[in-house]
């Protein structure tokens, strides 16, 4: 019989726990959430103040078993799940499932996997938080509701198995609104006007730009502009007329949020949120160290906070004093955001003497990588600032003024370490200029007019709506993974390169609600009830009432629109393309896997026929159509027509684009030992 029984979510995290902890102790997993609302109805009792209706989930009946056997022979029960709310509110539903009647002191948190962190929290058990609870309950059952309301409306008007999500719903919508955007942009044209010039003294070479006329900013909208200025300044000389030196100062970025690892992840590693998630997960339930055993190598790293304990801290001076000297350390305080729970700390590592290169062979390439990613933004955090030596001269010909800016790197500070990524192009490190002085005559050596035009936004990537998320509150930091990982799977939205694009079938969803939900798919609207489960957490509202004043006006809305929509019928919209079977003008139809081509006369015809794309380039070995087409991952692939009755090509790239042709060939297999 155990003295204590220790219930935590993931076996990982339980082979960790379990090497921290001496005597009679047994550690078990409860796998993730062991009781949920039914998959096949609402299982929310609106009648009884919508009350949910939990049930075990479905195979999970004998670790259900198990559990409550360990449960009754153990003397104490802690539920070690994780420290966030639906950690809570799993360990809630076990203390019901294991009847567990006094849950005082039952729960135990810990923000990160080390030995003294996890004998600290079992020394200080505390209740189970019901305030916690209730937040989650109310995402859940909100969520619930409004899928299980609105889903009907899309399988009635757009196709079978659609399905709407309150948060997803919003972030499609930002997806459709860039799009949009981007297809009603119109470019405006504007010139710039750069000079090279030469330092006669030195013979150095800099470029000043054309910056406007007698000290105030100009900007120049067409090339007949751009020919009256190189007129006037053909034969004028090019006097340095000010010159500004000064110094500035570059501070490190704080140490990560969920959000910001997310993005960073993306940027620098080239890393999904999902893939960033799980890789982060796996740090901080443990790693084999040698000399050190399994331990938890991150923090906890779903937060919103950057706020850091004293003990880091002073771990993390330490570090940068015996690396990089007393001048490159700097006690920093980072103020976290107002929205933010602020229930744990930053991401940081755990062990900051740990550094990544001395457990690079206990790690795999991608826990590698991140773990390097997440310990060198922590230790900036924590460094000197970088200092440039700045230069700015404004320089006059005739009544026109050009600009020319330089900076040098003085002291490396943090970026010694880490230089923090952006989603925009990397602005070009400006070099030094030669030593000018003012009233001195530079040398014209060139001048170089250029026209360009404005660019629409960019779409979104998946680092820059996290951004987007995050900036306009919605979601939180459990949230923004599963929610863009939701829309792919869905369909609604597509991967190009890096980039999120919405898919005909995201395009349609979003119409219909937009049309017809307005509430659901608004930014402001959506924010706002997570601030209300902000307040339930914090038990200043009760989650029940809450679900209440939604459901009302949300219930009306949904029956005015079935009854608006019950006679509306979407109009198929017809193509070029005739039905080979009965001669009638094929319709484009929306599935679960996107656009296809059906015929109008269904039931007594059942042709359906995918939509072929092609390019213009022929191809290379017949000539024929060159067809895209997409693998079960969505990846594209480009496919002779005549494949395979007369021609073989295949290729990841488009004609006229092979790479190493014969390596990158899809490989096309019936069985597991086929040839290519």
């Amino acid at each position: 019989m155990a003295d204590k029984l220790i219930i935590v979510e993931s076996p990982a995290k339980a082979n960790t726990i379990k090497k921290f902890l001496g005597g009679n102790t047994k550690v078990v997993a409860s796998m993730g959430h062991i009781r949920d609302l039914p998959k096949s109805k609402l299982g929310v009792n609106i009648e009884k103040n919508f009350e949910p209706e939990y049930i075990n989930i479905r195979g999970k009946g004998d670790l259900i078993k198990s559990l409550k056997k360990e449960a009754k022979a153990a003397q104490k029960v802690y539920l070690a799940t994780d420290p966030d709310r639906e950690g809570e509110a799993i360990a809630w539903h076990l203390a019901h499932i294991l009847e567990i009647e006094d849950t005082k002191g039952t729960r135990v948190t810990f923000n990160e996997i080390t030995k003294t962190a996890v004998q600290k929290a079992i020394k200080e058990p505390r209740d189970i938080d019901k305030n916690l609870v209730d937040a989650q309950q109310a995402r859940r059952v909100l969520d619930r509701i409004v899928g299980y309301k609105i889903s009907p409306v899309l399988w009635k008007k757009v196709h079978k198995g659609l399905s709407a999500g309150r948060v997803q719903s919003v972030a499609v919508k930002l997806i459709v609104d860039r799009e949009e955007e981007i297809e009603k942009f119109i470019p405006e044209e504007y010139w710039n006007i750069f000079a090279i010039l030469q330092d006669p003294k030195s013979k150095k070479e800099f470029e000043a730009k054309f910056y406007g006329k007698d000290g105030k900013k100009q900007e120049l909208h067409s090339k007949q502009e751009v020919d009256e200025i190189l007129q006037k300044i053909e034969k004028a000389k090019f006097i340095i007329n000010q010159i500004k030196r000064g110094e500035k100062k570059r501070t490190p970025a704080p140490p990560f949020t969920t959000s910001t690892m997310q993005q960073e992840a993306s940027r620098k590693l080239g890393f999904t949120l999902k893939k960033t998630m799980s890789v982060a997960q796996s740090l901080y339930e443990g790693v084999n160290i040698p000399e050190k055993g399994t331990i938890g190598l991150i923090t906890y790293m779903r937060t919103d906070s950057t706020r850091i304990s004293e003990e880091a801290r002073v771990a993390a001076k330490n570090q940068i004093v015996n690396t990089y000297g007393e001048n490159y350390y700097e006690n920093r305080y980072y103020r976290t955001n107002k929205e933010a729970q602020d229930a744990h700390e930053g991401i940081r590592p755990t062990y900051a003497e740990l550094q990544p290169d001395t457990i690079k062979d206990s790690l795999n390439k991608d826990q590698y990588k991140l773990y390097k990613l997440i310990y060198n933004r922590f230790i900036a955090s924590q460094m000197s600032a970088a200092v440039y030596d700045t230069m700015s001269v404004n320089i006059k010909t005739n009544e026109y003024d050009f600009k020319a800016n330089g900076q040098n790197l003085k002291f490396k500070g943090f970026m010694a370490l880490y230089v923090e990524g952006t989603d925009s192009k990397e602005e070009i490190e400006q070099g030094m200029l030669p030593v000018l002085e003012e009233n001195e005559e530079v040398k014209k050596q060139k001048i170089d007019p250029k026209q360009s035009f404005t660019e629409p936004p960019a779409r979104y990537t998946e680092a820059s709506l996290v951004k987007a998320l995050e900036e306009k509150g919605i979601g939180r930091p459990s949230t923004y993974s599963p929610t863009i990982t939701t829309i792919l799977e869905r369909r609604y939205i597509e991967k190009e390169q890096k980039q999120l694009k919405p898919t005909e079938l995201g395009r349609v969803v979003n119409k219909l609600l937009v049309e017809n939900f307005g509430d659901i798919v608004n930014v402001e609207f959506t924010a706002n009830i997570e601030e209300k489960f902000d307040n339930i957490a914090e038990g200043k509202q009760e989650w029940k009432q809450i679900i209440a004043e939604f459901y009302g006006p949300f219930e009306q809305e949904v029956e005015k629109v079935e009854k608006e929509l019950e006679h509306v019928t979407l109009e198929p919209e017809v193509s070029d393309v005739q039905c080979e079977l009965c001669g009638r003008m094929m319709v484009y139809k929306y599935g679960r896997f996107g656009k296809f081509l059906a015929c109008p006369g269904y039931p007594e015809c059942k042709n359906t026929k995918p939509i072929v794309q092609t390019i213009d380039t022929p191809c290379p070995k017949c000539g024929g159509k060159i067809q895209v087409r997409k693998t079960k991952r969505r990846r594209n692939y480009y496919i002779c027509e005549n494949n395979p009755k007369s021609c073989d090509y295949i290729s990841w790239n488009k004609p006229g684009e092979e790479k190493k042709e014969k390596a990158n060939k899809p490989r096309k297999t019936t069985k597991r030992k086929a040839k290519k």
